[in-house]
């Protein structure tokens, strides 16, 4: 090979150094957002329009409507609009997110600083005892002051882009940041809503509950007079007390479970129980939506916080390849100072002590025994599972969209059923009623006809509460409105109870 021919790998190698160089290029890949699913709708088939009419609400389904960023309104309650308010000034765990987000905006204004100059300046003074016998000299030892002023300035060339990559990096940590926020917000005013109806059914069911024991214990006593008068035998005395204990069992339970609805709202609100006065919500208080948005699938992605959050993953982890790969190529950095120094403030300045001195440093790994390889190798193995588990979280978000729009459209069945069985139980009390006035039916049948409808009123009114909650759950499942509104328009701040 001619001499010429040697040196054109050389000249290659040094043409795209100043290229890259010139073109501001950055090694590493650059992040594409991933693309939506291509899907129009989320269930097997075709989505549901609407539920059917139960309660006397049929709620309607509008594909690309807009989310209100305050969706909770939308249960008309102002009592939930209160706790809300409440718990996104208080709420310790959305506390800990903003200042979460606020630390990572910082850390990348602090980021930036390295596309700067880096300018240090240095003063001393020092008193000394210099001696020539370390120079081969023999002669009398001399003690002075020495005083220096010096400033020094150094500039690294991001030449490869590793700077950039690392800045871009704290761009996407600052995404993170943003959506983990959004998505502890969105969790809490989540919670407290079902919270809040879970309360109201509790309190609901244990009225109802109380008042089928009430009739039992009334049927327990006149079973227990017919069975002395000889008309019934013990046994059925004996099954109506069985009944009346088991009834009577499940009322522990439910205040429990009311107990820990109070709690959690306590602790959700920023405030421990014993300090947390409870709001008595019932399910009269709340209005169920009747129209509700549903997002467009190519919009989801772009919405939910989960999915914004593994995406800016994986935009970090992008951007780390960059850094990894910059870290095997050659480094750059310029630097410069001046100074004077002198034996005496008053001549500190003249030109018999200034000094100054400029040059460049270029650092090439040569060998680090794979270390800088296999960190590449590891960033590019990370950025792979970060892409994973961003796939994995979208599908999540479809399959919750499409199970919640389900749900409501079975709740709505159910619902239905419920009330004709609650209806079916209204007409047959009213039947026995009017035959136990006209003397053709005993109180004994008109006890088991009561008890029958309150059975089938609990069953309503938890078919109620589920609806609710799965109403929640889809307003949760499409990423709850935040990018329709403000901080200021998100929170509820204001609210007051009548």
């Amino acid at each position: 090979m001619s001499a010429r021919n040697s040196r054109r790998p050389a000249i290659a190698a040094c043409g795209g150094v100043l290229l890259c160089l010139l073109s501001g290029c950055a090694v590493g890949p650059d992040f594409l957002r991933p693309k939506a699913p291509a899907v129009s709708h989320y269930s097997t088939g075709a989505d549901p329009t609407a539920t059917g009419a139960a309660g006397g609400v049929a709620q309607r389904f509008t594909p690309g409507a807009k989310i209100a960023a305050q969706w909770w309104r939308l249960f008309a309650s102002k009592k939930l609009d209160a706790v809300i308010a409440e718990a996104t000034e208080t709420n310790p765990g959305l506390a800990a997110a903003q200042a979460s987000l606020r630390q990572s905006q910082d850390t990348l204004r602090s980021g930036y600083g390295i596309f700067y100059p880096q300018i240090e300046a240095d003063a001393g003074a020092t008193r000394q005892r210099y001696t020539s016998v370390k120079v081969g000299q023999v002669s009398p030892p001399t003690i002075f002051n020495l005083f220096t002023l010096s400033a020094t300035v150094s500039y690294a060339l991001d030449i490869f882009g590793g700077e950039r990559r690392q800045v871009e990096g704290l761009g996407a940590e600052v995404d993170l940041a943003g959506a983990t926020e959004q998505a502890t917000y969105l969790t809490l005013t989540a919670n407290i809503a079902n919270t809040v109806i879970a309360e109201a059914a509790y309190r609901a069911e244990i009225d109802a509950t109380q008042q089928l024991i009430d009739l039992q214990r009334e049927q327990v006593k006149l079973a227990e007079d017919q069975a002395r008068a000889g008309t019934v035998p013990y046994s059925s005395v004996l099954s109506l007390q069985s009944a009346l204990a088991s009834y009577e069992a499940t009322i522990p339970p439910l205040q429990q479970k009311l107990t820990q609805s109070e709690d959690l709202l306590a602790a959700l609100a920023g405030h421990v129980p014993a300090e947390w006065h409870p709001l008595e919500v019932n399910l009269t208080d709340l209005t169920l939506p009747s129209d509700l948005p549903v997002s467009l699938p190519s919009d989801l992605v772009r919405q939910r916080p989960d999915v914004l959050a593994a995406e800016a993953t994986a935009h970090a982890a992008s951007a780390n390849i960059g850094v990894a790969t910059a870290a095997l190529l050659p480094s750059v950095t310029l630097s410069g100072s001046f100074g004077v120094n002198n034996t005496s403030t008053s001549t500190l300045f003249s030109s018999n002590g200034q000094f100054w001195s400029f040059g460049a440093n270029a650092t090439q790994p040569l060998f680090e025994g794979g270390t800088l390889w296999f960190r590449r190798k590891a960033a590019i193995d990370s950025y792979q599972q970060a892409m994973a588990l961003y796939r994995q979280t979208v599908l999540g978000a479809f399959e919750q969209v499409a199970d919640t729009l389900r749900a409501l459209d079975h709740d709505a069945a159910a619902l239905k059923a419920e009330d004709e069985a609650l209806a079916t139980a209204e007409q047959a009390l009213h039947l026995v009623q009017a035959n136990y006035a006209a003397g053709l039916a005993t109180y004994l049948d008109v006890l088991t006809a009561d008890t029958q409808y309150y059975q089938a009123k609990i069953g309503d009114l938890q078919a109620i509460a589920v609806r609710y909650q799965d109403t929640v759950a889809l307003f949760t499942a499409l990423g709850g409105g935040w990018w329709n509104g403000t901080r200021e328009d998100v929170s509820a701040k204001g609210t007051k109870i009548d």
